[in-house]
């Protein structure tokens, strides 16, 4: 146990990024250790909780004969990255152009522009999985072990969950660097993914996006191609690597920064993710942790904003706040 343990935090090096990154720990959900790094917020990819054992059989033809004809959300892109943007705050940023398009079509159509496509135009599926998908899925959806998830929920002390995404996408996507403020634990069901992690306390080496922008909570850093004039602390960025493969759940701590890549195995990658709301801390102690900062840095900018009505207006005042007194 402990040269493996040894071995998952060896530090190395991405062939494809100039970052130091440590292994993410490979664990049976019954070791003690999973559920230690669970509790104390740090990602771990768990190999046996059976969460989607019932959906492993999940394929594109499986899933378009028997998921219905709803509408589902499929982004395009003439890139193979998938940065995603808030319709909502769009009009904040003038110059913003959006750098993918928002289809809604039948899982059907999506499967015939998917071997259309020819890795041309790339495509990303997700929707949230609900009532009106067909009689086997819903009968594979219930017997997921929720006994399992439900008792992370409690243990942890997390509010309810409020979404399982169905995830499909084409070998090659990348969604870039950002983080959520709920935690996830996302499950491997076809195909493989490749995860870069960043601790919450690699805020400055990252360079978020303001909260009113439409690419709120992700990151400006490129991170194949990082410009360092703009972002010098980038050269300080270290992280956490891992691979997810089917049957396989990654535990994504809340305001975790990360990159998901679908690998180049031939096909297309299915998943499905976990979103549980925080939970209420007991009480506030000090110091505070990096999640409770970035929460923090959040909300002023929030009541910034509010107070000056005007995007345009925050960064001089930020500037104003800080320039000369505190730097």
């Amino acid at each position: 146990m402990a040269a493996a343990r040894e071995r998952n935090e060896s530090r190395q090096t991405s062939n494809s990024y100039n970052i130091p990154l440590t292994a993410i720990p490979r664990l049976s959900c019954t070791s003690p250790e999973a559920n230690q790094l669970i509790k104390n917020s740090k990602p771990v990819i768990l190999t046996d909780t059976n969460l989607v054992a019932s959906a492993l059989h999940w394929d594109l033809n499986y899933l378009a004969s028997n998921i219905g004809d709803g509408k589902f959300t499929v982004y395009k892109s003439s890139s193979h990255k998938f940065k995603y943007y808030s319709d909502k705050k769009c009009q904040t940023v003038r110059e913003f152009i959006p750098p993918m398009q928002q289809e809604e079509m039948s899982f059907q159509d999506f499967v015939n522009l998917l071997k259309q496509s020819k890795g041309e135009k790339k495509i990303y599926l997700q929707q949230a999985l609900n009532d009106s998908v067909g009689p086997n899925i819903v009968t594979d959806f219930i017997k997921f072990n929720w006994k399992w998830v439900t008792d992370q929920q409690k243990t942890n002390k997390w509010g309810p969950l409020t979404s399982n995404l169905l995830l499909v996408g084409m070998e090659g996507n990348i969604t870039p660097v950002h983080y959520d403020e709920q935690e996830n634990f996302f499950a491997q069901i076809y195909g493989e993914k490749r995860f870069l992690l960043f601790h919450p306390d690699q805020y400055e080496n990252l360079y978020p996006y303001p909260v009113y922008h439409p690419h709120d909570r992700q990151s400006q850093v490129e991170l194949d191609s990082p410009d360092f004039d703009r972002f010098p602390n980038a050269r300080n960025l270290q992280g956490y690597e891992g691979v997810v493969k089917p049957g396989d759940v990654l535990y994504i701590p809340m305001y975790w920064w990360h990159q998901v890549e679908s690998l180049q195995n031939g096909g297309e990658t299915i998943s499905v993710n976990f979103w549980y709301m925080a939970g209420t801390p007991e009480k506030v102690t000090h110091p505070l942790t990096a999640q409770q900062k970035v929460a923090m840095t959040r909300n002023i900018e929030k009541m910034i904003l509010q107070a000056l009505s005007d995007p345009e207006e925050v960064p001089p005042f930020m500037r104003m706040l800080v320039v000369g007194r505190y730097t």
